[in-house]
């Protein structure tokens, strides 16, 4: 914390010490963002946590929780006495709730849920029914809805009164009788229209919206897309659900941009903080994916025992095997993360197959022939014979192109398989690429060199 925080530290520790009223505590911390109470929240000790809690006005305390992990949500929340914790509960948003219950046991969960009002906790319960991580999980059920046959002055008055309680109201959400969203206006259109005028004559009706069940990385692309503040999010019934905003939208990039960098380095994601997740986790998260690639490249090792005779025939064969495995894994590599990011942010669709292939393959063989030159005019430089320097520059030709179109290949093939794309990683990639390297570099060898 910087100098000035640890000053603000110690007063609201001396008020918390002194017992002194509420009110000098909310007067200290007035100014405080929730994150920021969320940070000073972290550096006072356990019983000074709950008494801060307690202190502040729910709604605070609520959007205060909302920027800890679930299981330090449940901490708190455990702790606190049972109105104080029903009051936080009932103030937190609804997509913050889905997340924290859908962490815990059942029975943590149903005790939680017990703390609820109607018909905020049938709002919980609907949501928490879609799958995990999907739109319907994730919204926001603190919107503004009005019926179509409204009129702007009606809007209004029902905006003053629920508006206090809402989350989200940038936007009023334009319902019919059944429930089902027929058209949106914005705040600002509501303020400026004539008091009479019925919404049904000025709300937009051409909506862009997603189904419940679609997956959360795929909703937020939709936001980017079509830059939007918020998203509706309706039922198979046409009915709706809620709403994405982008606080929500952020916190998805976030999740899934972690999760693709744990599987790029080949470990499966953590979902805790670093210091906050155990050894344990740690080993679990990571040694599967060392032994697959320990059994991957212990096939390569059979590849080079498999050309031992070869390798004694010219040593000098081994001196450049480094040079090409690394100069294949490189090159699978480049081209895997283009097109997993280019998969992850839509610009890559499942019937891209063959077009993708065949661009890479192009960019591979480009790529190859500057680095076939280079590699013969090193060997020769190392004094290497002639048909020696042309089976090494020979090889650099052919892997770069095939490891280019491998890296297109891998993760394309896997999202068909329901795979994460980025489960094609830079050490699986690698992997294969030394393989297949071997196998080439080995049979021009035998073809060039008369082997």
């Amino acid at each position: 914390m910087s100098v000035i925080d640890i000053s603000l530290l110690e007063q609201i520790r001396s008020l918390l010490e002194k017992q002194e009223p509420p009110a000098a505590l909310l007067e200290l911390t007035g100014d405080l963002q929730p994150y920021d109470l969320s940070n000073l929240l972290t550096n006072l000790d356990t019983a000074e946590q709950f008494l801060l809690l307690t202190a502040l006005p729910p709604e605070r305390s609520a959007e205060t929780l909302g920027h800890f992990e679930p299981v330090e949500q449940y901490r708190f929340l455990d702790h606190l006495e049972q109105g104080v914790t029903a009051a936080i509960l009932n103030q937190m948003s609804s997509d913050t709730v889905v997340e924290l219950f859908s962490a815990l046991h059942p029975l943590q969960t149903e005790q939680l849920i017990a703390l609820l009002h109607e018909p905020f906790r049938r709002q919980i319960r609907d949501q928490m029914s879609y799958p995990e991580n999907s739109a319907g999980s994730l919204a926001t059920v603190g919107y503004i809805a009005a019926r179509r046959w409204w009129t702007a002055d009606q809007t209004l008055a029902h905006l003053r009164k629920v508006g206090s309680t809402t989350e989200f109201y940038s936007y009023i959400y334009i319902l019919d009788h059944l429930g089902e969203l027929v058209g949106v206006l914005s705040l600002r259109q509501l303020i400026l229209a004539d008091p009479a005028t019925r919404l049904e004559e000025i709300m937009l009706q051409k909506l862009i919206t997603v189904p419940a069940d679609l997956d959360q990385e795929q909703a937020a692309q939709m936001v980017a897309q079509y830059d939007l503040t918020a998203l509706p999010v309706i039922s198979r019934e046409g009915k709706m659900v809620g709403v994405l905003t982008v606080d929500d939208i952020i916190d998805v990039i976030e999740e899934e941009a972690t999760e693709d960098i744990h599987l790029l380095g080949g470990s499966e994601p953590v979902e805790t903080p670093y210091f906050k997740t155990s050894l344990g986790t740690f080993f679990r998260k990571r040694i599967v994916w060392l032994l697959v690639l320990f059994v991957a490249e212990a096939f390569t090792g059979n590849i080079l025992r498999h050309y031992e005779v070869l390798l004694t025939q010219v040593v000098a064969l081994s001196f450049f095997i480094p040079l090409l495995v690394d100069t294949a894994g490189n090159a699978g590599t480049q081209t895997a993360t283009l097109v997993i990011r280019a998969m992850s942010v839509g610009e890559i669709r499942g019937g891209d197959f063959l077009k993708v292939v065949w661009r890479e393959m192009k960019v591979g063989l480009t790529l190859a022939l500057p680095m076939a030159a280079v590699t013969f005019l090193r060997a020769m430089m190392l004094g290497s014979p002639t048909n020696l320097g042309l089976t090494v520059a020979a090889t650099i030709l052919v892997i770069i192109a095939v490891s280019s179109t491998l890296g297109a290949i891998m993760p394309i093939i896997g999202k068909r398989l329901g795979l994460d794309p980025a489960v094609f990683s830079s050490p699986l990639i690698t992997t294969v690429a030394d393989a297949v390297g071997l196998l080439i570099y080995f049979q021009f060898a035998r073809l060039l060199m008369g082997l």
